[in-house]
């Protein structure tokens, strides 16, 4: 059977960073060179994800989360709703039990984090507590799944790859000395 994978918001360049045996995407406008059966067009902040349920094994948000408010007034205007909280659970209910979600995105304190006037969502080394501690805090603002913390890690951005801090402890002096590391990497696993 194969093995598939969903990159949300993919822009112009879609990734799979398990190399799965499948790529599907999302986001406004379908990417050239992707095959329509694999691609849907969707606004995620007032849309949920248009695939079914426990569909992949692994989803990505690369330069994504930031995108995504975190909190947008209801259609008749009388109620809040949490469009950040309502992607996580998607992001949940798409993945098959123990599928991965891997998500990179710039971090709070660096500038690149709210330089981009897009940049909604301030996302810091700890968000990801909200949906991976026990219980998940984002319970209370109706984050209804679960996920465990397999790594949460600042790393930095060369054009448009991400360096993965390594084991080099010179090369990781430098990092932190010359503040190059902007992104926060998470990597969670969907508990069901």
């Amino acid at each position: 059977m194969n093995t598939r994978h969903l990159d949300l918001g993919c822009g112009t360049t879609p990734r799979n960073p398990y190399r799965r045996d499948e790529l599907y995407t999302v986001d406004l406008a379908r990417p050239e060179g992707v095959a329509p059966e694999y691609f849907r067009s969707a606004n995620l902040s007032l849309e949920p994800i248009p695939y079914e349920d426990a569909m992949f094994d692994s989803v990505s948000a690369y330069d994504f989360l930031e995108h995504v408010p975190r909190v947008l007034n209801t259609a008749d205007g009388r109620g809040t709703r949490f469009p950040f909280i309502e992607v996580m659970n998607q992001v949940h209910r798409v993945l098959k039990p123990g599928g991965r979600f891997y998500a990179l995105t710039p971090g709070w304190p660096r500038h690149e984090s709210m330089t981009d006037p897009t940049h909604v969502n301030i996302i810091t080394e700890h968000t990801h507590r909200y949906f991976t501690d026990e219980p998940p805090a984002a319970r209370i603002y109706g984050f209804s799944g679960r996920f465990k913390c397999l790594r949460s890690a600042w790393v930095r951005k060369r054009r448009t790859e991400y360096i993965v801090p390594g084991a080099d402890p010179l090369r990781r002096f430098f990092d932190v000395l010359l503040r190059r590391r902007a992104h926060l990497l998470w990597e969670l696993e969907a508990v069901k």
